[in-house]
C-alpha cells in the first residue's frame, strides 16, 4: 500500500489538497506553455478546483506578500552580503523573478487551496485502491 503523501510533498508537487494524488495543473511546474491553465477538477478524486467564482483571490494576496518579502530579502542579500551594486542586484532580481514567475503563481494557488481544503485520507486510499475514479478534467484559465 502506498504511503500517506506528506503535506510538503503535496504542496510543492502542486497536487490536489484532498487526495494529494492528482495534479492541479496540466503542465509542469516551470512550464511556460499554458502557464495559467488549471484543471477544473482533480483527475484522481474529482475535487472541484474552482468551488466558487473568485475563489483564488486569496492566492493573489499570498503571492503579493510572499513576492514582496522575497524581493526585499533577495536584493538585501545580494547588496549587503555579496556586496553587489544595487543595479546588479535588481537585474538579478528581475531575472530570477522572470524565471520563477509561473512557479510562484501556481505555488500561491496551491498554498491557498491547501489552507482552505483539508486532507482526507479516505480519498487517498480510495484513489490508491482504484475505488474512486474521476472523469478526465478539462484545463481552464479562469472561472
Amino acid at each position: 500500500m502506498p504511503s500517506r503523501p506528506s503535506l510538503l510533498s503535496g504542496l510543492f508537487g502542486l497536487r490536489c489538497p484532498r487526495c494529494r494524488r492528482g495534479d492541479l495543473f496540466p503542465t509542469g511546474s516551470f512550464s511556460f506553455k499554458q502557464p495559467f491553465e488549471q484543471y477544473e477538477h482533480c483527475p484522481k478524486c474529482a475535487k472541484d478546483y474552482f468551488p466558487e467564482p473568485g475563489f483564488y483571490w486569496g492566492a493573489m494576496f499570498l503571492s503579493y506578500i510572499g513576492s514582496g518579502f522575497f524581493c526585499l530579502g533577495f536584493v538585501m542579500l545580494l547588496h549587503w552580503v555579496f556586496d553587489l551594486s544595487l543595479a546588479t542586484s535588481f537585474v538579478a532580481l528581475i531575472t530570477v523573478g522572470a524565471l520563477l514567475f509561473v512557479w510562484w503563481f501556481r505555488f500561491s494557488r496551491a498554498l491557498y487551496f491547501y489552507m482552505v481544503t483539508p486532507y482526507q485520507k479516505e480519498f487517498t486510499e480510495g484513489v490508491d485502491a482504484g475505488t474512486i475514479t474521476a472523469p478526465t478534467p478539462k484545463a481552464t484559465s479562469s472561472h
